[in-house]
């Protein structure tokens, strides 16, 4: 390990080891850092299909083409009620390669990402943690370190790259972080084996299921080896307070998820339970002189479309541009590495705004798609992540006034004839 280094990233998960990668790719000296041994446990299995293109930039298609991962081929929908929308096959949109994506053990796909970072000239150790970004003013210097024994090991950088996901190390330090007031939820998730999926291509779906009463929802993620992560979802308020311990709260939620008790009839759950909670946040800025914020430390929408993934990996390769041009010309300046920013801020406002559309109760996406039936195609091309383009939103220019009127509707109601 220098002592210096043109880059430091902070975190290898997916948005860290990719910007580590293209930097050091570009030329610069870039050390990644990483809190925990490699491999190590995350949730966050699904990719959207996006990903492809900064997979394919990172070299590792290939692998994850021979990999055990479970291919991924469309997306599907159960109501409150237990209807089954038809599955969204992404390659109806676009039949090329990348409408394929996968459901990936994160351990594996972490390292698979740390390693290559490696392999492309990044000093990468794990094990490693960040006591502290050292500031000179305004302008981040370089970091702290605490490694195996040694504490207070100072590296200086140009640049920094906080991608420490939900530990958010400089929005937390800089006071950035802005918790989502409309997403304040909780998920409780585990592992089971030998849950029934769909026969044939629909087998590797990411399902997601509403509860009875709709105040929350299943994720089912099938893994290899007939491993299945199945994660609940729900206001942080309504799950975790006043109610039992997690098992018991989701045993609770199951007993009002009739579809999802079909497909665990004689399935065997594996180790224990997992929680999550008040995990969807933004930041008030991103950028600032010799840093910038990549991945879950950028901010978090809902794990509901499975974008946190594809967000980190575009987020990383966009950062990693923006860096390699600011030290080619000597310009490592908050607009310089946040050039990207805004951009990226939009097509992820696309996201979030369907996420919106998911948590409001009143609005049925099939009935919109049934008066609006030439949308499906823009529905499917938010849900495979194709947000970066012009008109990639131009569904809400209908969706929106949609919910406006389900709402205005469901308020002449009485709340019985909501929740039916």
């Amino acid at each position: 390990m220098q002592t210096r280094y043109d880059c430091v990233v902070i975190g290898g998960g997916p948005g860290g080891s990719t910007a580590a990668a293209l930097v050091a790719e570009a030329g610069f000296s870039t050390l990644l850092v990483e809190r925990d041994q490699v491999p190590r446990f995350h949730v966050g299995e699904s990719l959207m299909p996006e990903t492809y293109w900064t997979l394919q930039r990172l070299g590792v298609l290939e692998r994850m083409k021979q990999s055990d991962f479970v291919p991924k081929l469309s997306v599907q929908f159960v109501t409150h009620t237990g209807k089954e929308s038809q599955p969204f096959f992404f390659r109806e949109r676009d039949p090329r390669e990348c409408s394929q994506t996968w459901q990936v053990e994160r351990a594996e796909f972490d390292k698979l990402l740390f390693d290559n970072a490696a392999a492309k000239g990044a000093d990468c150790y794990d094990q490693t943690r960040v006591q502290a970004v050292l500031f000179d003013g305004p302008r981040a210097a370089g970091v702290r370190l605490a490694r195996r024994g040694a504490e207070g090991v100072e590296i200086a950088a140009t640049v920094v790259v906080d991608a420490t996901g939900q530990q958010a190390l400089i929005a937390n330090a800089l006071q950035l972080r802005q918790d989502d007031p409309r997403l304040r939820n909780a998920a409780i998730w585990g592992y089971y084996r030998h849950a029934r999926r769909d026969p044939g291509e629909n087998g590797g779906a990411t399902i997601i299921l509403h509860t009875q009463g709709k105040q929350s929802w299943f994720w089912f993620i099938p893994l290899s080896n007939e491993i299945t992560s199945i994660g609940v979802v729900g206001a942080n308020d309504y799950l975790l307070r006043g109610r039992g311990k997690p098992a018991e709260v989701y045993q609770e939620e199951l007993a009002k998820c009739p579809a999802l008790g079909e497909r665990l009839a004689g399935a065997e759950f594996l180790g224990e339970f997992h929680v999550a909670k008040e995990f969807s946040y933004t930041t008030r800025q991103q950028a600032g002189p010799g840093w910038v914020l990549v991945g879950d430390a950028f901010g978090f929408i809902d794990p509901i479309y499975s974008s946190g993934v594809y967000l980190a990996l575009r987020s990383g390769e966009l950062a990693a541009d923006a860096i390699a041009e600011g030290l080619r010309h000597g310009d490592t300046s908050a607009e310089q590495l946040g050039c990207w920013i805004p951009e990226f801020c939009q097509g992820a406002a696309w996201i979030r705004k369907l996420v919106d559309a998911y948590y409001t109760p009143e609005f049925s996406f099939g009935h919109f798609l049934k008066e609006h039936p030439h949308y499906r195609g823009d529905l499917t091309d938010l849900l495979v992540g194709r947000v970066f383009h012009d008109g990639a939103g131009r569904i809400f220019d209908d969706m929106i006034p949609a919910i406006e009127r389900a709402q205005r509707m469901a308020d002449k109601m009485p709340a019985c004839d909501v929740v039916n």
